[in-house]
């Protein structure tokens, strides 16, 4: 066997073309972030249709937001390394099977203390899956168009989350709010032998991991049908640390990226939380209609999906690290803005909200790329979901926070300049950020 029989796969992924393989990995990975999506923003929707028919008050309904939370939390930490041992197809595929029988089961939910046991148990299986889409469109995006690529797929979750606030408000006036929930199980129960039929196994996976190279070249040859891999042998170029995946995340050559990532994570979805659930009351509280400070909240989102994409354009051609540290600096400037701008100037106010979501939101997203390109593949899946556990911490903190600020009667400007800080520590922390060096 000489050396020109040995192929990296990576590189053989840069080499060639495009192919309807990597495009349908992609296309499966946006809708599994999609239903995600859906399932976060329906629940928003369907939350005062349960709690009228329980006779409810949301005191007793935040419990309902706070365990899917916690669920996804939980599933990003279990379900990462999972991945990382037994694969990720399998992974998303027993993770997409288990939310959607979470959430098949919790139409029929007959109180609320069931209905927050199969909250936690949709929650376990969709922070199982978002990380294990992200790494599988990452292992299958050539370098040079990674962190768009992500970025783009990551879309299909601001995509659902608008299908979901606009379906759900159609499902409930007809069916009511169990409905909405049949859908949400149904849909991703359809999608398992979707995937099972048309999504591949990564192959850096299974080179790391030692398959055979018959199953890795079929793979290959659906990428590249007319390369010639005949007696070939496949290798990585990243070599894995020592230790379980859990354990990899603070070798040497790994936890000083792996502390900033958890730490910039932890700030952007405080950040992206804390505006989603409490931007709309803090503007209406300026003397605007509700519909116009949920139009204008909207701009958060369309903020978001544009940064997404366009910052990951920048990361494939700039230095990664630099590019979203830019991001949350800007990000920082027009979030205190929000709260300047919301008392006297429309215009002002909504290119403030865009702008926080296109660095914000869009900065999330890209974190989201920069952690899937920092580990090495026998722990990828780990450092991307570990990376999102933490940063659901900070969603939860987030989420809660406005309402300690709107209780502690801070002015309208004092809470936009303290929400800014976190961008401010995300800058810094993710400035430091280094390549890792295998």
């Amino acid at each position: 066997m000489t050396a020109a029989n040995v192929i990296d796969v990576q590189q053989f992924i840069n080499r060639h073309r495009f192919s309807r393989t990597q495009i349908v990995t992609l296309l499966l990975c946006f809708l599994i972030v999609a239903v995600d999506g859906f399932d976060t923003a329906s629940i928003g929707f369907i939350a005062p249709a349960i709690g009228r028919q329980w006779a409810l008050d949301p005191a007793h309904m935040a419990p309902v937001f706070g365990a899917g939370m916690f669920g996804l939390m939980i599933g990003a930490l279990c379900f990462g390394p999972v991945a990382d041992r037994i694969g990720r197809k399998t992974t998303l595929m027993v993770c997409v099977g288990f939310f959607g029988l979470a959430s098949l089961a919790s139409a029929w939910s007959p109180d609320l203390q069931t209905l927050l046991v199969l909250r936690f148990l949709t929650g376990l299986g969709l922070g199982g899956a978002m990380p294990n889409a992200i790494t599988l469109s990452s292992e299958y995006a050539p370098d040079r168009h990674r962190s768009v690529l992500v970025t783009t797929m990551f879309c299909g979750f601001t995509l659902g989350s608008a299908l979901g606030g606009i379906l759900a408000a159609y499902i409930v006036a007809h069916w009511g709010w169990h409905g909405v929930l049949l859908v949400g199980g149904i849909v991703p129960l359809a999608m398992v032998p979707l995937l099972g039929w048309l999504l591949p196994e990564s192959v850096r996976y299974m080179v790391a991991r030692g398959h055979g190279a018959a199953k890795i070249g079929r793979i290959l040859r659906r990428i590249a049908p007319a390369a010639d891999l005949s007696g070939a042998t496949y290798t990585v170029a990243d070599k894995a640390p020592p230790g379980s995946p859990v354990r990899q995340l603070f070798d040497p050559r790994l936890r000083r990226g792996t502390v900033i990532l958890w730490a910039m994570f932890f700030m952007c979805m405080l950040i992206i939380y804390l505006l989603s659930s409490w931007l709309p009351t803090l503007i209406k509280n300026t003397g605007r209609s509700l519909q116009d400070a949920s139009l204008v909240t909207a701009m958060f989102q369309v903020g978001g999906t544009v940064g997404a994409i366009a910052l990951g354009r920048f990361m494939d051609r700039f230095n990664p690290a630099r590019v979203l540290s830019l991001a949350y600096i800007v990000g920082a400037v027009f979030i205190a803005l929000i709260g300047h701008a919301a008392g006297s100037s429309t215009p002002l106010l909504v290119l403030a909200v865009f702008v926080a979501g296109f660095c914000a939101s869009g900065g999330q997203v890209g974190g989201n790329a920069l952690a899937a390109g920092f580990y090495p593949t026998a722990n990828r899946a780990t450092g991307v979901a570990w990376a999102l556990g933490m940063g659901r911490i900070g969603s939860i903190l987030g989420s809660m926070a406005g309402g300690w600020m709107l209780t502690a009667g801070l002015s309208l400007a004092t809470v936009f300049e303290i929400v800014a800080v976190p961008a401010v520590v995300a800058s810094v922390c993710v400035l430091f950020m280094q390549k890792r060096k295998d």
